[in-house]
């Protein structure tokens, strides 16, 4: 399985990315493994993801919620709880 998923960090912003391996990934941007920005915006919390089982599918939907309208679709689909954890 292949996943895109969705953190917030310190800073209340959503990095989108995509792994194979979720529980991993979070794990390395937690113990700041990743660039200096994931060294400066941590801790980060898991807040959404989705599973597919082509990596091609994961990789087109991450793209996708980084561009300004997959930015709006994402925040109809979690924007309840982006308002919870934001304030």
């Amino acid at each position: 399985m292949y996943y895109v998923y969705v953190l917030m960090g310190r800073n209340k912003r959503l990095y989108t990315g995509y792994t194979s391996d979720l529980r991993r990934r979070l794990k390395e941007h937690n113990s700041h493994k990743g660039g200096d920005y994931s060294k400066k915006n941590g801790p980060y919390m898991l807040i959404f993801y989705e599973a597919y089982l082509e990596k091609d599918d994961a990789i087109k939907q991450e793209l996708f919620y980084k561009s300004g309208y997959g930015r709006e679709v994402l925040n109809g689909k979690i924007g309840g709880s982006l308002s919870k954890l934001r304030v």
